[in-house]
């Protein structure tokens, strides 16, 4: 094999394994139904959140936009750890923070897909937290959230949008929407949907925490303890892919010069 072969087989392979690790944003979603009051987040430790949830209604998430543009199925790796005392804790509480992504079908249309982790088939997956790959998503019942309009989900013969998996949704697109798209909003979209209170900021990826009932209030001052929220897709980023065609072309550059030198 040529020396020109081999430097694109090396690149080939970088691309194909090179994985984009997110970084999460905290973000007040939504304050108590009643008082109005907003959970109080504060940093813990590197990397980690005390998040407290007191009442019923308040929201907070974990949001990350760095794969926005993949494909449900292209998530590798998302995980995140839980450190707080979860002794007397039932239901929601005892296994948040649960998942919201947002897709689109990429012509102006945007759900939430969200898990149950107070689910029987969740709660196996938890771990101090979760350390999840699509493959572990992808049996799991995936409900739709945020939209009224479902004729673009898919229909396994219940209604579009009812019955489905993530395994059902693998091709669909991670992409939150943008400020300007929640500005006149669309039929469906929610109060509790995954963006920033009073900016609309939002992000594909989300680990949330909270309810609209109390099922998600762990009941204690510092409620949950978090760190390490991460996710890898299997796609390569531009830059990596920017790198790596600079590196083939600088490779193609210097086989030239060799032969011109040696004839």
């Amino acid at each position: 094999m040529t020396m020109k072969a081999l430097t694109l087989a090396g690149l080939l392979s970088c691309m194909l394994t090179q994985t984009a690790s997110a970084g999460f944003v905290i973000f007040n979603i939504r304050n108590a139904t009643g008082s109005g009051d907003p959970a109080v987040s504060s940093p813990d430790g590197p990397g980690g959140y005390s998040i407290g949830i007191t009442q019923a209604g308040q929201k907070v998430g974990l949001g990350s936009s760095d794969i926005d543009g993949t494909k449900l199925k292209d998530i590798d790796r998302l995980a995140i750890t839980r450190t707080d005392d979860r002794t007397g804790l039932t239901g929601g509480a005892s296994v948040a923070p649960y998942l919201n992504f947002w897709i689109t079908d990429g012509l102006g249309k945007y759900a939430v897909v969200a898990n149950e982790p107070s689910n029987s088939a969740f709660n196996s997956l938890f771990n101090n937290g979760y350390d999840l790959t699509f493959a572990d998503l992808a049996d799991k019942t995936a409900k739709i959230y945020e939209t009224s309009d479902l004729s673009w989900l898919p229909n396994k013969g219940l209604g579009h949008g009812v019955g489905l998996t993530f395994a059902d949704l693998a091709d669909f697109v991670i992409q939150a929407p943008s400020i300007a798209d929640f500005t006149p909003g669309w039929a469906g979209l929610g109060g509790g949907a995954p963006r920033e209170l009073g900016t609309n900021k939002a992000y594909g990826v989300n680990w949330v925490f909270g309810d609209t009932m109390a099922n998600y209030v762990p009941g204690t001052p510092s409620g949950y303890v978090v760190s390490n929220a991460s996710v890898t897709s299997t796609v390569p980023e531009p830059s990596s892919l920017f790198f790596a065609c600079c590196g083939l072309a600088a490779a193609g550059v210097n086989s030239w010069r060799r032969k011109r030198a040696a004839s």
